[in-house]
């Protein structure tokens, strides 16, 4: 019995952590995309995530004597650095945390942080790019796998690289794995698109608000990634059933020997 209740329940929950799924992969990128969209259209045309942007606007500035104008610049992506290093420390401490796994609560913090950022007005704008770009460090160092291929969900330049270079080996050499990769790191590339301009949208039309659809998808994410947690509870479940049954034909053979 309890066997047929784990080849069942196989069918229906994969090998997969949640966190790798591309379901899961298609909110933070989407999250991802939005987050950038936000802070550049909101808050000073500063880029919370693309910090290859930022330094080069800020080198820009910095070159021409604008130095207030640099430091626009300069501080997400500190910020950004210091989200990397946070995330790092969180693994690191709560690796094995048995009530709330370690990238729920990554989550869990990206999620009040940028509900937070909605309700910071432009003279705060310095301050809501820097929490912004620090909530998706955190997402990029804490989500960085789909489905087994190493990607990123904030950001375009090393989905695009790994995604052409697996179509690339696919027609060389025809590997139907390959091509599926391929596929996944696009797939990631146009939910980051569409969520950037939602966050276009959005900017021009809730303005600071607008980043509280970021929130709603990063919780939809942190919900989803119950399923994890489910799976096990059904294994020891199904560890329990299994011993009780044992236990009650051990107790029915001893009876009819009686």
């Amino acid at each position: 019995m309890a066997s047929k209740l784990h080849n069942a329940l196989a069918k229906k929950l994969p090998d997969i952590q949640m966190s790798e799924a591309f379901i899961n992969c298609v909110f933070l990128a989407m999250s991802g995309g939005l987050q950038d969209a936000y802070t550049y259209f909101t808050r000073n045309e500063v880029f919370s995530n693309a910090q290859t942007g930022n330094v080069v606007l800020m080198s820009t500035h910095f070159m021409m004597g604008e130095w207030q104008a640099g430091l626009r610049y300069l501080y997400p992506l500190f910020a950004f650095a210091f989200g990397v290093f946070f995330a790092e420390q969180v693994q690191g401490r709560f690796k094995y945390a048995k009530k709330l796994h370690w990238r729920q609560s990554i989550l869990l913090m990206e999620i009040l942080i940028l509900f937070f950022v909605g309700f910071l007005t432009e003279g705060w704008n310095m301050l809501a790019t820097v929490l912004v770009s620090f909530s998706c460090a955190m997402q990029v160092q804490t989500f960085r796998k789909v489905n087994g291929h190493s990607y990123a969900s904030t950001m375009c330049i090393g989905n695009l690289r790994s995604g052409t270079a697996a179509l690339s080996v696919y027609l060389r050499e025809k590997k139907p794995e390959q091509l599926e990769m391929s596929l996944y790191y696009f797939g990631v590339i146009l939910f980051f698109a569409v969520g950037a301009g939602i966050g276009g949208v959005l900017s021009v039309h809730l303005g600071f608000h607008a980043i509280w659809v970021s929130s709603g998808l990063l919780l939809i994410s942190f919900l989803l990634m119950f399923k994890d947690r489910l799976e096990k509870d059904v294994h020891e479940l199904e560890g329990d059933l299994e011993e009780d049954i044992q236990k009650l034909g051990t107790q029915l053979r001893e009876e009819i020997k009686k």
